[in-house]
């Protein structure tokens, strides 16, 4: 049985006084592919900004690895093995893709040497990053700069990747090569906790799936279960898991 490489437990965090997560408690094994679905403003980003730092935890334990990380920097997780592709991408527009790319790396102690093996994964996956190597990155597609989201998060070589919303707003044939890559990914032993605004593509890609409604897990299991859960499929397959929050 995998080890567990990410633990949440009994997570409350918040913005200012406002409270968003509530008792939260999530694992994922390393190589899983676990996907966090719930409706709109359930508290699935805060949780994923929460992990990284971004968000203070105000009680409650992150353990990655078996170290507790709940008090970590940002900037030290990257080096500790673990990623973020925020919703939104966050690209550097008027910077060409390779700098996207390259400031990927900032982290690594051998800068050089991860950038030339981060360089030649980001190719093998995602081949029209390097077409558009020398084009600013606000000049490719949707579909293009989630690709390169994604890339520059894992040319830091990381153990986890949290995604948030890596379909929105593209279409079906771009969603589908993105997912594709996960699926690779996956395969490369990399670990993966997925948010998801289309519930049912990403349990379909997902090992688990964790179910949370207003800053609470209700309910968890094998992706099989879950996709043919009547109360699941009724509230969350059903479009409004779909909706932006």
């Amino acid at each position: 049985m995998a080890e567990v490489l990410l633990s949440v437990e009994g997570l409350h965090a918040g913005y200012g006084h406002a409270a968003v997560l509530h008792g939260v408690d999530v694992e994922v094994s390393e190589g899983e592919l676990v996907a966090l679905i719930g409706a709109n403003g359930a508290g699935k980003s805060t949780l994923l900004k929460t992990i990284v730092g971004l968000v203070r935890a105000k009680s409650g334990a992150i353990t990655f690895a078996g170290d507790r990380i709940d008090t970590a920097r940002p900037e030290d997780l990257v080096r500790c093995g673990v990623a973020l592709v925020p919703e939104g991408r966050m690209l550097f527009g008027p910077m060409t893709v390779l700098e996207n790319l390259e400031l990927g790396a900032y982290a690594s102690k051998d800068r050089a040497r991860a950038i030339e093996e981060g360089l030649a994964r980001v190719e093998a996956l995602f081949p029209v990053l390097a077409e558009r190597a020398g084009q600013p990155a606000a000049t490719l597609s949707g579909g293009e700069q989630q690709m390169l989201a994604i890339a520059r998060a894992l040319m830091c070589s990381p153990r986890l990747l949290l995604l948030d919303e890596p379909s929105l707003g593209l279409a079906p044939l771009v969603i589908g090569e993105i997912f594709s890559a996960l699926d690779r990914l996956r395969a490369e032993g990399v670990t993966v906790l997925l948010v998801e605004q289309d519930a049912r593509l990403a349990l379909k890609h997902a090992d688990r799936g964790y179910v949370m409604r207003t800053g609470r897990i209700v309910l968890e299991g094998r992706s099989s279960e879950l996709l043919a859960d009547d109360s699941v499929s009724r509230i969350y397959l059903g479009g409004e898991v779909g909706q932006h929050r």
